[in-house]
């Protein structure tokens, strides 16, 4: 085994210099933790990348692959180009910019954490399925906190999870007992990497330091009026657990904004998706058409009516966010002609001068 697929490398990437590779093991602000699977480096953005990067996804994330230039002696390192990835978790970035956020980047698993307490949103929870799924990655559901809960209440909540999470395993834990530990690490075999995502407070550092087996992430309690998490990873970092396996940890996030998930809501919504199928008109609209196997379903309590106006909001929000990003994509390339435009009148009056 080469240094490289200690840290994840996957043999049936293209044929490159391996030598000035290394893969992003931390982000904080504009400085990032590299590691080439013998040694850590701190690196920084070549001018030349930064001046080729057009939008937020150009930039390096937690689990990107990057070509690097070394400087063992300073143990820093100059970023010079990511690699292609397999996979990346995206998301609408907060505030009110249309702009893409990179969560975390060449995951084969995405471990959607939530707590067996208050915590537990099954709405939230088909944004980060649909999103997982639209990421390339695989979706698993973990129910932390098992301890605090008796067998009746978790397995009520679980069959409430299952109603959302089609297909999906989930896996109700204690990091106090260890209960589901051992189901948990078959889906972190070694050399593959997972990304744990959820919100603040739900278990996810506690997570990282039971299966590491060493107190490397900070936490904190929750609050016990209202179960809410109080923020304790402040950035994204990957850890190297004891069985060759890498798990990415990330902040807790207050909300999940869609940035895409048009090709992956079928997957999410299936039974939906296989209702809809089964309508009598293949452009039924499910009101008061004739014939309506979705309105069917939802009269006798097949269908959920929250879950079915979950997967129209979701539907809107999807369109809305793609005609944002049309429309971002319009103004940035005028913007970007007009530049070149007003440069080829610049060197035309340069030379008419001359």
């Amino acid at each position: 085994m080469n240094k490289l697929e200690t840290i994840g490398w996957d043999s049936s990437v293209q044929d490159i210099d391996k030598e000035n590779i290394a893969r992003v093991i931390a982000v904080q602000k504009n400085s990032y933790r590299i590691l080439d699977g013998e040694m850590e480096y701190f690196s920084h953005l070549s001018g030349k990348f930064i001046n080729q990067a057009l939008t937020s996804l150009d930039y390096p994330a937690v689990g990107d692959w990057v070509e690097v230039q070394k400087l063992p002696k300073e143990q820093k390192a100059v970023i010079h180009q990511i690699q292609p990835r397999k996979s990346q978790f995206v998301r609408q970035a907060a505030g009110t910019k249309t702009e893409a956020q990179i969560v975390a980047a060449n995951m084969d698993t995405v471990f959607i954490v939530n707590s067996l307490n208050h915590d537990l949103n099954l709405r939230r929870m088909e944004r980060y399925i649909l999103s997982t799924y639209e990421s390339g990655a695989t979706p698993v559901i973990v129910l932390t906190k098992k301890d605090e809960c008796t067998q009746e209440e978790t397995d009520l909540i679980v069959a409430q999870v299952e109603e959302v999470a089609i297909g999906v395993p989930i896996i109700p834990i204690s990091s106090i007992t260890q209960e589901g530990i051992e189901e948990l690490m078959t889906y972190l075999p070694a050399g593959e990497t997972a990304a744990l995502l959820g919100s603040s407070g739900v278990g996810k550092s506690t997570l990282v330091n039971t299966l590491i087996g060493n107190k490397v992430q900070e936490t904190k309690d929750v609050r016990e009026a209202d179960s809410k998490g109080r923020h304790t990873t402040t950035h994204r970092e990957m850890f190297l657990l004891p069985n060759g396996a890498l798990l990415i940890d990330t902040p807790g996030m207050r909300e999940l904004q869609l940035w895409e998930g048009e090709s992956s809501i079928d997957a999410t919504f299936q039974d939906i998706e296989t209702l809809e199928s089964e309508c009598k008109f293949t452009d039924c609209q499910h009101d008061t058409e004739p014939g309506c196997r979705v309105q069917e379903a939802l009269a006798n309590g097949e269908l959920l009516e929250e879950r079915f106006l979950s997967y129209l909001k979701l539907q809107r929000e999807l369109a809305y966010e793609k005609r944002k990003q049309d429309q971002k994509a319009q103004l940035a390339e005028k913007s970007k002609w007009k530049k070149i435009s007003k440069h080829q009148k610049d060197n035309y009056k340069h030379r008419k001068k001359r």
